[in-house]
């Protein structure tokens, strides 16, 4: 029996897939791990990718050799949308109408006491 090694990528520990013959596809790789770890082929995909190289597999056919390790993410089936930029609008008069950069207001008044002074007794 032939084995390839697997680790979600916030897990600590490998799991193992076991399979006959030198290699499995891709495909098959993620069917496995997919019912091993109970989880639906309509909810998720797997991103593969070899643990020693960081070579990402894309195509479902490619082989991958036996006594592989890989680590695995799992992604939604339309893809990882980029993430879009949220901007906080600050209307005061200080504000810079249509600057991006954030506006700092600095307080006048200082908040800290003045540093505690101790006394040459105090450690004794």
């Amino acid at each position: 029996m032939s084995c390839v090694h697997y680790k979600f990528s916030s897990k600590l520990d490998y799991n193992t897939v076991t399979f006959d013959g030198l290699h499995i596809t891709l495909n098959e790789l993620k069917k496995q791990i997919m019912g091993r770890e109970r989880l639906k082929a309509t909810d998720c995909d797997l991103q593969i990718t070899n643990a020693q190289t960081r070579e990402e597999y894309t195509d479902d056919e490619i082989h991958i050799p036996k006594h592989s390790s890989v680590i695995v993410r799992r992604t939604p089936l339309g893809g990882v949308k980029p993430a879009g930029r949220t901007f906080i609008v600050d209307r005061s008069d200080t504000a810079v109408v249509g600057s991006s950069r954030p506006v700092c207001k600095t307080n006048q008044k200082s908040t800290l006491s003045p540093p505690l002074s101790l006394s040459p007794y105090f450690w004794l």
